[in-house]
């Protein structure tokens, strides 16, 4: 499916007046339209993103054998792809690539790293078309290994079949880690955060560390929005948190029904990719 003349949005089939949400009506999780859909996504990625499993995710994933494509090619794949776990959205992920990318450039002209950041900062999803089921691609990222904290998403009804939840090593505030070890050195659940750092990291991209990190941690809103796992920070991520927080603004707010002239904005982004990413990388 393409971009272009596809006429409206398909989004307000359910929700007619998502151009009018105020910046408090985003990220409900407690009703609406998609509320079942979004519910089962986590109820499914909380009993089985486990410790075991995200380290054998690392181990199958970042063997970078899957596949081999340039990165505009990876954006242009996410028009197959409606993220099942965002109760905001219910089009294509493609469309929020380039409506992020363009709220971006609009406030920050003068970084192109970070225009392209926001371009390519969800299709790490492309191993939901590969495969792997949505519950392991998208959605709220957090800790495995350690306690569960409070802000996470649905904590206090969907992690109850999880056996890390009950398992002495891991159920302390620090589990396996020790304090202010860092998040970089903390396994995440899986998903499309890590795996695309990985696959830029992989591929020698020379995207600044600032964004870089802005990729890797952008789905861990229970600590860049709610201040869970501090304890676990150093000064690096203290650093870099304000980065994270000034990408979530573009991330977030942009999904509207302004849909951005993908075909006339492909030139520009295609030139930052060759200047940051270029030719065909490893996946």
């Amino acid at each position: 499916m393409r971009l272009v003349n596809i006429g409206p949005d398909p989004s307000l089939v359910y929700r007619p007046n998502l151009e009018e949400k105020k910046k408090e009506q985003y990220r409900n999780y407690e009703n609406g339209d998609l509320f079942e859909r979004v519910f089962k996504t986590y109820k499914l990625m909380h009993t089985n993103q486990t410790t075991k499993f995200v380290r054998q995710k690392h181990a199958e994933w970042t063997s970078f054998n899957h596949n081999e494509m340039g990165i505009m090619e990876a954006v242009m794949s996410l028009d197959q792809l409606v993220d099942e776990s965002d109760p905001d959205v219910d089009f294509p992920n493609s469309f929020h690539a380039f409506q992020t990318a363009e709220g971006i450039r609009k406030k920050h002209p003068d970084k192109d790293w970070f225009q392209l950041v926001g371009l390519i900062h969800d299709i790490g999803k492309i191993m939901a078309l590969w495969g792997e089921p949505q519950w392991a691609v998208v959605g709220d990222t957090f800790p495995v290994g350690c306690k569960f904290q409070k802000n996470i998403v649905f904590r206090d009804t969907s992690f109850k079949d999880n056996p890390d939840e009950i398992n002495p090593n891991y159920n302390t505030d620090c589990g396996i880690y020790e304090p202010n070890c860092g998040i970089d050195k903390v396994l995440m659940s899986w998903g499309h955060d890590e795996y695309l750092y990985q696959v830029l990291k992989f591929n020698k991209c020379s995207i600044p560390e600032e964004g870089l990190y802005m990729i890797r941690f952008h789905s861990f809103y229970p600590w860049h929005s709610h201040n869970d796992y501090f304890h676990l920070c150093n000064n690096k991520d203290l650093q870099m948190l304000p980065w994270v927080k000034e990408f979530n603004k573009f991330d977030l707010y942009t999904k509207t029904t302004d849909m951005p002239d993908v075909e006339q904005l492909k030139t520009y982004y295609q030139s930052l990719i060759d200047k940051y990413c270029p030719g065909i990388l490893k996946w």
